[in-house]
């Protein structure tokens, strides 16, 4: 009896480390991604926040040693070797430490993540060129497009920008302009004159900018409260799986009653 259970409780646990070991890619493709990408908002964000650039690299780190754990305790399961086991338990402890400081962290600092995002986007709207080719502006350009909103409040942020404003006739940001028409939407950028009206006795009107009014915090924000227990559930299962796999590795360990070093492959 007390065999069977070891053996089902091994290969349970090597089913959880093989799926800790995916986790664990998807976590570091993850930290690639955000370090990688060019035409999101988090491009925006990586490039001129150090907060951003700093969870880049702590879901890299986060994700390789998760890999290196699921390795161990993969091995470890199979071939019953307690130090492995136990050097799968201290990872699968720490990870779970830390995605609970970063949750913390994150709870504590969200105000502050908030107001860099906006002293960030501010800044990329006030020094916006239209004849730039900078990677950070055409990030922003392809938020505003897919997105449909226009400044971080609203569209009135980009009066802030000396160059748009200089202009006499109705002109706004090209990424902005509320169409209907998908068809070339990723090259839409710079500014644009406005079909309708060429010049007014008051300049460049913003309120008769043809763009979206909403801006891009509030759909932001949107996103976030739409998809936040989804986002709580993911966490919530995460940390219950690697509560589970830390009870299965102690249960497996106080079975395996003595240490059998030939089991451990030899590569």
């Amino acid at each position: 009896m007390g065999t069977a259970c070891i053996k089902v409780t091994k290969y349970f646990l090597f089913l959880f480390n093989l799926l800790f070991f995916i986790l664990g890619a998807v976590i570091l493709g993850f930290g690639v991604w955000i370090l990688a990408d060019r035409t999101s908002f988090i491009s925006v964000l990586q490039n001129s926040s150090s907060t951003m650039q700093l969870g880049a690299y702590i879901f890299l780190g986060v994700g390789a040693l998760t890999m290196v754990m699921g390795f161990l305790g993969c091995i470890g399961a199979v071939n019953e070797v307690r130090c492995l086991l136990g050097l799968y338990f201290t990872f699968l402890l720490l990870i779970l430490i830390a995605q609970v400081t970063a949750g913390t962290l994150f709870y504590f600092n969200s105000d502050k993540l908030k107001q860099e995002a906006r002293n960030v986007v501010a800044d990329l709207i006030k020094n916006y060129d239209a004849n730039s080719t900078d990677s950070l502006q055409e990030a922003w350009d392809y938020v505003q497009n897919q997105v449909k909103c226009c400044g971080w409040v609203s569209a009135r942020n980009w009066t802030e920008n000396e160059e748009l404003m200089s202009h006499s006739e109705i002109t706004f940001p090209c990424s902005c302009e509320d169409t209907e028409e998908d068809n070339d939407r990723l090259a839409r950028k710079g500014f644009c004159h406005s079909q309708t009206t060429n010049s007014t006795e008051g300049g460049n009107d913003p309120d008769q900018w043809p763009v979206y009014q909403i801006g891009c915090m509030e759909k932001v924000q949107a996103w976030l409260q739409e998809n936040l227990g989804i986002i709580l559930g993911v966490c919530v299962g995460v940390a219950v799986i690697e509560l589970l796999g830390m009870f299965l590795s102690i249960c497996l360990c106080q079975r395996i009653h003595s240490e059998d070093y030939s089991k451990v492959p030899k590569y």
